[in-house]
This record gives structure tokens, sequence and C-alpha cells, in this order.
């Protein structure tokens, strides 16, 4: 069951690429690389440390929220008449002149609350390894002798070896060995760590899904592969 409350749809972030200023790839002189800034942070010790972290210290924040998501979409149930498990357009205005519309309000700012309190710790961890992102990425290219890196979907065909995402991993690993996940008073969150956190948000959510589709696959198969009795 959704809640009344749109999703927030992550925008692609371009990556600030150390390039010439040649209009063309074919003016360029020397190796082109490819590097995926949100692939190169996800999978740094950091971070994962830092989400971990996250887990265990906010616990009481995520119990809330899950307690009070349960609420709201019991409080939804009644109101999804088709049983699609979402609010239709057409079920919108039941909801909205039903005696219990100020507390589904209540319910979905209380868990936004909460949502922001969570993500912006989160925030908060990406932001300190995206710090250091334009030096690795200059490290690495350095190293690999790549004159220009470009995200992997600016290019329609890169060769092996063109991705340096891994190394640039490695070299955020030893800049950014840990992070704070506690953010300071006031703390607000840059546009481009909000949008780096929503395409890790996405990632995960994605390898979540294709694990759950492949526990499935290997399920059906052995249960295919059993012994049927006469």
């Amino acid at each position: 069951m959704k809640s009344l409350s749109k999703l927030f749809v992550p925008a692609s972030l371009a990556l600030v690429a150390v390039a010439t200023a040649a209009p063309a790839a074919a003016q360029v002189q020397g190796r082109i690389g490819t590097a995926d800034v949100s692939r190169a942070i996800i999978n740094t010790t950091a971070l994962q440390n830092a989400y971990n972290a996250v887990n265990t210290t906010y616990s009481a924040q995520l119990e809330t929220r899950r307690t009070k998501q349960q609420e709201l979409e019991t409080l939804l149930q009644p109101f999804d008449t088709n049983g699609n498990g979402q609010l239709d357009e057409a079920e919108l205005p039941a909801v909205q002149n039903s005696p219990s519309f100020a507390q589904l309000q209540t319910l979905e700012t209380e868990i936004a609350n909460v949502n922001a309190q969570v993500n912006n710790a989160r925030i908060f961890a990406v932001e300190q390894i995206l710090a250091q992102y334009p030096a690795a990425v200059q490290e690495v290219a350095a190293a690999q002798q790549v004159v220009v890196v470009l995200q992997p979907e600016a290019i329609q065909y890169a060769g092996e070896g063109a991705d340096i995402t891994p190394q640039i991993t490695a070299s955020l690993n030893t800049k950014v060995p840990n992070v704070g996940i506690v953010p300071p008073q006031n703390y607000r969150p840059s546009q481009q760590g909000a949008q780096i956190f929503q395409e890790i948000q996405q990632f995960l959510i994605l390898a979540q899904l294709r694990q759950q589709q492949a526990a499935q696959q290997q399920q059906q198969q052995q249960q295919g592969e059993q012994p049927q009795g006469r």
C-alpha cells in the first residue's frame, strides 16, 4: 500500500569529468575512461560501514517509522476498493472526505520526519566520501594515463579496461577510511549529495530485487529437480 505522498524520483547526476574543451571525443589525444560516481561510492568500505552504523544508531527511529507505516496502511486499506495495493485517483476523494483524513496526514508527516532524519545521516556520510571523489578521479586518471573520464551512459561503446570505477573506489578507501553519521545541527544536504544518495538507494533496491528473483529461480529449479512420486 502506497502512502499519499509522491515518491521522489532520483535524477541522474552528470559527472564533472576530467576533460578538455574539445567538442568531440575524436579530438582528444589520449586514453578515455569511464567511471560511475554512485557505484564508486557505494562500494567503499566507509559507506557500507556507515549504512550499518545508521541502522544501529537510528534503530529506534526506524522502528517508529515501521510502526507508523503499518498504522497508515491499515487506515488506508478500506479505501483501496479495487484491491490493487495502492490508491488510485478515483479512490482519493473518499480518503480526503473521511473522518480519518487528519490522522492520515499526521501519520504521513511523522513518517516523513523520521525518513528525513535517517536519510540525512546517510547523505551526510555520502557527502564526506563525495568530497574526496574529484581527488580520487585525478589520482586514478594520472596512474592509468587517462585524459578524459566520462559517465558510462555518455558513450556508446567502451573497450575492456575503460571502466576505472573499481580503482576509484580503492582510492576512496584510502582517502576516506571512515565517515561520521551524525550531522551537525541545522545540517542541510547539498543537492549533489542528495542526488547521489537517491541513485545509491535506487541501486540498492535493484540489487535486492535481483537477489529475490535469483532466489525464486533457484527455488523453482530445486522444486523441478525433485523426484515425482507415483
